[in-house]
């Protein structure tokens, strides 16, 4: 795939990554435990057997990755970590006599944090608790999130037992300066170990998450990084642009911003990174920071319109509701977003009066889910067709969305869109640039003040 830098310059812009419509800067104490039950009862009687993805968070770590940007808290005591899954059964309990048995379970998540910071034993209880609980379809996608550093076969063992087929592997940067620079010493042996005993015990997909614009970065450090990532023969690998913002996350400020890459050369280890893995390597560039390989179910979906995204990314699994557990966990059912509380103590206070732990959202306007359809069909399928949105939300496309259009002009005349009669089509250049080609259509962006607008990272 060939990358242009200076369009990739002109159009580095702070936008969303929409995981969802409107994003989650919108949420509002609105929307709280009340609303969200209500909701859940009426999802659960209008659609009694429609499919379910269940979010599990975990956010212990061992220590603290300076770079993270997400909900996470060290700990080095099980005693910690063993409460937190006393209280995450509790919540399960709370929650999956609200849903109908005859919903299937087709996709399952682990996040965090550290998800094997749970001893083996601890990964197959909870495992095992979910699926006394749920009815999970034969063909579920389960996946689990994994620090290569304190990893063990037990763990990758436990995690077959009770079902996972999918294993994520945090890399970031093989290169030791780079990794000391971030608080993540982790020699690459351990992720070649750890992607040999997930390839040993069955796991069916592994995927390597890497971060390109850390500290110390430079093209020769990408090109060992990629030559080793390629080495593994990942099905998928997730490349993400460090955001620096540390008047946000105070924990940024150990990183010595010297040391990070000028805004030009951090496009130029992305170009590397993306020529690499889509030419050199094979992959295929799904949009935004995800890549497969031509035989993955994230590219066949792709292929044939099935693609989703939620707050995990990218999804093969289409009209699932998405019920989260945990702290910060994000709900995203048809007609609601509901947020769990952030504060451990809450959330605790909240399960021992066996109350769910909801405490923001948003409930979307027909408007809302006009757009986030036409922006999901952006982000998903580089495409979306005007006759199909008509049909769907009886509008008339180009008189609704005239403003829309109108920003995407410029786009088109850079070669990023086709603004065509019946269709809106991401060109191959635009896909590098899909947020930008969504954010026309984003009606929040464009309606607040400059000075209001949430801090979101840069497109590229």
């Amino acid at each position: 795939m060939n990358v242009d830098l200076d369009l990739l310059r002109q159009y580095n812009q702070s936008l969303p990554r929409y995981t969802s419509y409107p994003t989650a800067p919108h949420f509002g104490e609105a929307v709280g435990r009340e609303t969200f039950r209500a909701e859940v009862w009426r999802a659960n009687t209008a659609a009694p057997e429609a499919p379910l993805s269940l979010y599990l968070h975990l956010p212990f770590c061992r220590q603290l990755c300076y770079y993270c940007g997400c909900h996470m808290k060290v700990t080095h005591d099980p005693a910690r970590i063993a409460k937190y899954l006393r209280y995450l059964k509790r919540e399960i309990d709370l929650l999956a006599p609200m849903l109908s048995s005859d919903r299937p379970v087709t996709q399952v998540h682990w996040g965090g944090g550290t998800p094997t910071l749970l001893s083996p034993e601890q990964i197959r209880e909870l495992g095992e608790h979910i699926r006394d609980r749920f009815r999970m379809a034969p063909d579920a996608e389960m996946s689990i999130e994994a620090d290569p550093r304190g990893l063990t076969e037990d763990h990758i063992a436990a995690a077959r037992e009770i079902g996972m087929n999918r294993l994520s592997l945090g890399v970031q940067s093989f290169d030791p300066t780079v990794q000391e620079a971030i608080n993540r010493v982790q020699p690459e042996r351990l992720t070649r170990t750890a992607v040999q005993w997930a390839r040993d015990h069955g796991i069916e997909s592994v995927n390597l998450d890497l971060v390109y614009g850390l500290p110390h970065q430079t093209p020769d450090t990408m090109a060992d990084t990629l030559g080793g990532v390629v080495d593994l023969a990942p099905d998928r690998i997730a490349l993400y642009s460090y955001a620096h913002v540390p008047s946000v996350l105070e924990h940024q400020r150990l990183i010595p911003e010297e040391a990070l890459p000028a805004p030009t050369e951090r496009l130029r280890l992305f170009k590397q990174a993306l020529e690499r893995l889509t030419t050199t390597a094979g992959y295929r560039f799904i949009g935004l920071d995800h890549f497969a390989k031509p035989d993955d179910e994230l590219a066949l979906a792709q292929d044939n319109g099935t693609l989703r995204r939620n707050f995990q990314g990218y999804s093969t699994r289409a009209g699932a509701d998405v019920y989260a557990f945990g702290l910060s966990g994000i709900h995203q059912l048809s007609g609601l977003y509901a947020q769990n509380t952030k504060n451990l103590r809450t959330y605790y206070d909240q399960i021992d009066q066996d109350e769910l732990t909801v405490y923001r959202g948003y409930r979307p306007t027909q408007e809302d889910r006009l757009r986030r359809h036409v922006i999901m069909q952006l982000m998903c399928n580089a495409e979306v067709q005007k006759g199909a949105v008509e049909a769907q939300f009886n509008v008339d496309f180009d008189a609704h969305f005239s403003a829309a259009l109108d920003r995407l002009r410029p786009l088109e005349q850079d070669g990023l869109v086709a603004l065509g009669p019946d269709a809106i089509t991401v060109r191959p250049p635009g896909r590098l640039l899909v947020r930008n080609v969504a954010a026309a259509f984003d009606a929040y962006l464009h309606d607040a003040a400059p000075d209001a607008q949430p801090a979101y990272s840069e497109s590229v």
